[in-house]
Formats: structure tokens, C-alpha cells, sequence
């Protein structure tokens, strides 16, 4: 079983910028694709971005494309999510998870705890 931690949330101004991380330990993550999603107070967790094993193909909800980047580093077993132009539509809880290439929870079977991101106005 692989084990994903969320760190790099916080406290940001409309406008800045955030990079979060998710370490991943245990088991491989050898082919696995790994996802952000997000859950806002009173809303349902939805999808973020997505990438492949090799990095080769990424996916965006539209509400955060142009503005968010997914990146992995395979050798640190770790995925990026760097966030910018920030606003506050984009406070939430932000979790990682490991499963196939999708924009749909079910595709992923192992989550993190999750790490708050709050963007002030």
C-alpha cells in the first residue's frame, strides 16, 4: 500500500502563488498516474489536474488551466502542484492521489489527508 503526504498548503493573497507536494512511500509508484483534487467547505471534492507515469500527458479542469501546473519527479516519488494567479474560488482542501489517468475519483484508489489551501481577497 502506498502512503501519500500532502505538504506546501497555507495562507496566500489573491494573485500569489503555491506549490504543494505529495511524497509518496511504500509501495512503487512504478506506471501509476497521480491526481489533485480539491473539496471547499460544503462542496463536493472535485477534480484538479492529472498526470501520467511518464509525465507525458497532463490534464486541467477548466477552471484551473493556465494557471495550475502538475509535474512529477519519479526519483523522489513526489508530484507537484504549483498554483498561481491565485483567487478565492480556489480555497480548499487539496488532496493527492495515486490511481489511473482520470479526472473522475473513482479512477484512484489511495488519497492523502489532504493540506488546506486559503486564498485571501
Amino acid at each position: 500500500q502506498v502512503r501519500l503526504v500532502e505538504s506546501g498548503g497555507g495562507v496566500v493573497q489573491a494573485g500569489g502563488s503555491l506549490r504543494l507536494s505529495c511524497a509518496a512511500s511504500g509501495r512503487t509508484l512504478s506506471g501509476t498516474a497521480m491526481g489533485w483534487f480539491r473539496q471547499g467547505s460544503g462542496k463536493e471534492r472535485e477534480f484538479v489536474a492529472a498526470i501520467t507515469w511518464s509525465g507525458g500527458t497532463t490534464l486541467y479542469s477548466t477552471s484551473v488551466k493556465g494557471r495550475f501546473t502538475i509535474a512529477r519527479d519519479n526519483a523522489k516519488n513526489t508530484v507537484y502542484l504549483q498554483m498561481n494567479s491565485l483567487k478565492p474560488d480556489d480555497t480548499a482542501v487539496y488532496y493527492c492521489a495515486a490511481g489511473l489517468p482520470s479526472t473522475t475519483r473513482g479512477s484512484y484508489d489511495c488519497w492523502g489527508q489532504g493540506t488546506q489551501v486559503t486564498v485571501s481577497s
